[in-house]
């Protein structure tokens, strides 16, 4: 296999290859940029290996480039990176790693490129490719690696007991390769993530939940989450996601099994949108199924009141997790909240303030939600499913009749509250929020126009049921 042509098309390896020549080491591109070039796949990242020292070549390599492109050194890890040209090009000399179990920080030493192919997570990141003149192109593969690409499997240089014992991390990134890829993992590789699965304790939740979002990232997530929970890791890391798994049944009467169900609506999400939270949201959608199911006799099962309880425990899973508690939260918590509330816009008798009420407690998330809205019809029934598709047709039907009547998607009051305190002379005080929820209110349900001398005017009357008056020296500007 010739991969020559196509190092040529990368200047930077050509460059790296000529100084690594000049200065007498051997050196080689490695790692997943030679695993996409395989595969044909697009790779920004470019990773090379050299028989010495790393830092040096990336050092040389900086200075042939020029002056003023400085060199990223990392001595505790003996790596150093280049940003050039919008890629960033790391560099590290060939070493052998060791491990202590408490830890998965490894003792770290010079070794020979073989050593350093052995210490790779998988075999298709093992391959190498040299970039010296001499042996320009040439591709080292020692572990069968290409083979296992052609094959689609995730494997294991070393035992793969060892290599997840040493560095527990690796379970989850063996299936979030296998997700992204659409790999296999093979049957001694899964075996030894299952063997080793409470070993993931020492890893950070950061790392662990840097993986968990590539592989819910992926084009089909739910891959990656059926592989977490046979291996036993999703009890570890997400127990509230794998307690949604299993069917109870009572007098014939069964709920649906929510976890498999959850990761339908996830897939169905990830085929028409990219956004990581939007695909959290559906993660969460009924995440509090399990403490709010109730058996009721000639009803059945019924959940009530689990949209509002997911909703208050979203901060909780996303703190645990460490996710970012901010806007990106907030969107979630808000999805998981209102996810039930559209299709009750069907009927003919709604009226336009439930829908303003609804497009207000949104906000900007409306698209949003009803992506997750549609994405939650997971029936088996052709009939059914395409009955509450119409239904959310109908919804976007009427929300766009009450948009175009009085554009309240985005609501912001047109009086604010420093208004309202300026005009009545007040000081911030309970009595300010009052008057602007009325206003509020006022406007949701149809009574006055969003619009400021309407507003104004209903402001005046609010505030004199609070006995509050505009001062004899102040008039509406």
């Amino acid at each position: 296999m010739q991969w020559t042509d196509k190092l040529l098309d990368v200047p930077i390896i050509q460059v790296v290859g000529e100084v690594a020549d000049r200065i007498g080491v051997e050196a080689y591109v490695v790692g997943g940029y030679v695993r996409d070039l395989c595969m044909g796949r697009e790779s920004k990242d470019i990773d090379f290996v050299c028989v010495g020292n790393g830092i040096e070549l990336a050092q040389h390599v900086a200075r042939h480039l020029g002056s003023d492109v400085p060199v990223h050194v990392f001595k505790n890890f003996g790596t150093a990176m280049i940003k050039w040209e919008g890629e960033e090009i790391e560099f590290v000399g060939a070493r052998k790693e060791s491990y202590n179990f408490e830890s998965r920080k490894p003792t770290v030493e010079e070794g020979t490129l073989m050593e350093d192919q052995l210490r790779r997570d998988f075999t298709i990141n093992a391959l190498a490719i040299s970039i010296n003149q001499v042996t320009w192109g040439k591709l080292i593969d020692s572990f069968d690696g290409i083979q296992d690409i052609q094959r689609k499997v995730i494997r294991t240089p070393l035992d793969p007991t060892l290599t997840f014992s040493d560095d527990p991390l690796r379970m989850m990134r063996a299936i979030r390769f296998a997700t992204q890829l659409g790999f296999d993992i093979a049957p001694e590789t899964f075996e030894a993530i299952q063997v080793n699965k409470d070993r993931i304790s020492i890893v950070s939740m950061e790392r662990v939940s840097q993986e968990l979002n590539k592989i819910i990232a992926s084009s089909k997530p739910s891959y990656g989450f059926k592989l977490l929970y046979v291996s036993g890791l999703l009890t570890i890391i997400f127990p509230e996601m794998v307690a949604l798994q299993g069917v109870q049944t009572i007098d014939n009467k069964s709920h649906k099994d929510n976890f498999y169900h959850t990761l339908q609506v996830l897939d169905n999400v990830a085929s028409v949108s990219d956004d990581l939270w939007l695909r959290w949201a559906a993660i969460l959608h009924d995440i509090a199924k399990p403490v709010t199911k109730r058996y009721v006799e000639k009803i059945g099962w019924t959940f009530h009141g689990h949209e509002d309880k997911g909703a208050r425990m979203v901060p909780g899973i996303f703190r645990k997790m460490k996710l970012p508690l901010n806007d990106k939260m907030e969107m979630v918590q808000k999805l998981v909240r209102l996810h039930l509330r559209p299709i009750a816009l069907v009927k003919d008798t709604v009226t336009d303030s439930a829908v303003r009420r609804l497009m207000f407690e949104s906000g900007p998330h409306f698209y949003e939600l009803m992506v997750l809205c549609r994405a939650d019809v997971t029936s088996k029934n052709n009939t059914k499913v395409k009955r509450y598709l119409e239904n959310f047709d109908k919804v976007e039907q009427k929300v766009a009749e009450v948009e175009e009547k009085d554009t309240l998607r985005m609501f912001q009051p047109v009086i604010s509250g420093e208004e309202i305190m300026a005009t009545f002379h007040l000081k911030p005080s309970k009595i300010i929020g009052d008057i602007k929820n009325e206003l509020r209110e006022a406007i949701l349900e149809g009574v006055i126009k969003n619009e400021y001398d309407e507003v104004y005017a209903h402001m005046i009357k609010i505030a004199a049921t609070y006995g509050v008056t505009i001062p004899t020296n102040t008039s509406q500007s």
